[in-house]
């Protein structure tokens, strides 16, 4: 399954923006990586919609041929481009998990989806890309839930930080999905208008 492996830190650093979470080596160096990172980097307007273009690429860890393919599947849906993409992105069973405090980081959720350890609505479903939609109930497999990640899961799981279109009871390994997401539910920095521009070009 194809997917970005590199060096996030790095990427973060380039994007200005902490793409993995909690990552203190980007809160110690917040420019961009190479000998010329501190150096005056001339702005133009593309330039500024293909970095949040990439920015939300590596914030999902989705590759150049499936994010556009989520933008074509959003510009079809009725409403706003923007708002459609990102709840698409928002959407994906790896985000799910990574948001429901399940996991440390959305690449951690991401394996912990490809190793086969949840099933939704009865079913094991290990592609991180998998769609999720209302009502929709994911639950950690009988046997995974004493393994370490999900006994850490419960110990440190934070309610306040689970966004009101999700119910999660650590406990059982449970995740109950309320309703699609909408823009003021997703909280990621990323300026979603700046992309269907840089795609409305091409």
């Amino acid at each position: 399954m194809a997917r970005y492996t590199g060096p996030l830190t790095k990427k973060s650093r380039r994007f200005g923006v902490d793409l993995v979470g909690g990552d203190s080596a980007f809160e110690r160096r917040p420019y961009p990586p190479g000998m010329h990172g501190r150096a005056r980097v001339k702005e133009s307007e593309y330039r500024t919609q293909l970095h949040e273009k990439q920015k939300a690429r590596y914030t999902y860890g989705v590759l150049e041929k499936q994010f556009r393919r989520y933008y074509e599947a959003a510009h079809r849906k009725p409403g706003k481009t923007g708002d459609n993409l990102l709840r698409l992105l928002e959407s994906r069973l790896d985000n799910v998990v990574y948001r429901a405090g399940l996991a440390r980081t959305r690449r951690h959720a991401r394996q912990l989806v490809t190793h086969g350890h949840f099933l939704v609505n009865g079913v094991k479903t290990n592609i991180p890309s998998f769609q999720v939609s209302k009502h929709d109930i994911i639950d950690v497999k009988p046997k995974s839930l004493e393994t370490t990640p999900f006994i850490v899961a419960r110990e440190t799981h934070d309610s306040d930080v689970v966004p009101g279109w999700l119910d999660v009871s650590p406990d059982r390994g449970r995740i109950l999905v309320h309703q699609s997401p909408v823009r003021e539910q997703i909280t990621v920095p990323i300026q979603e208008q700046l992309i269907v521009e840089f795609y409305s070009k091409i």
